[in-house]
């Protein structure tokens, strides 16, 4: 009887994957506006693309793995392929989501930001994006965060990387972003 322990708790946490999946796109399909320019959100804003075009996002960062671009004839896309897991270095990857952020901007256009959920790896990169350009704590810049996208919560492990990128954001930290 163990041997179908393993396949079908396989099978469950596929079954769960697909219904979140299903709930992201239906239900939380639109875009935050964090800022002009910056919008964040999950894997059912990423797909929006009446609300995108609307909204005149031009570049699209994906912070997940196995997540494709879902229109990649409309958009620029950049993919992070990282897991949402305590142990990701997600600082590595600071300064090529930063500029691809401002390439969208200085193209005239604006980035969306995306997880899957649009509450942790995407929430991430945005307010670590906050604190560099507009020389916000990382307090301040998750408050604002959350109030545009409530949902907002980064994992333990990437809250300890906010709170290292902003040491190292006021000089008292030798280590480099990555």
């Amino acid at each position: 009887m163990a041997q179908f322990d393993e396949p079908a708790r396989n099978q469950m946490a596929a079954l769960l994957r697909v219904m979140s999946f299903s709930r992201c796109i239906n239900e939380d399909n639109m875009p935050s506006k964090i800022e002009d320019g910056l919008f964040l959100g999950s894997v059912g804003a990423a797909n929006n693309k009446a609300a995108l075009k609307r909204l005149h996002v031009t570049h699209i960062l994906t912070v997940a793995h196995s997540l494709k671009p879902a229109h990649p004839d409309d958009f620029v896309y950049q993919v992070i392929a990282v897991p949402d897991r305590e142990d990701t270095n997600l600082r590595q990857y600071f300064d090529e989501c930063f500029d691809f952020i401002d390439e969208a901007k200085q193209s005239g256009g604006a980035a969306l930001v995306h997880c899957f959920v649009g509450r942790s790896r995407s929430v991430t990169i945005v307010v670590a994006y906050m604190m560099k350009t507009h020389g916000m704590s990382y307090s301040q810049a998750m408050e604002h965060v959350r109030s545009k996208r409530p949902q907002a919560c980064p994992n333990y492990g990437f809250i300890s990387q906010l709170r290292d990128f902003e040491k190292f954001l006021k000089g008292e930290d030798d280590k480099s972003p990555g």
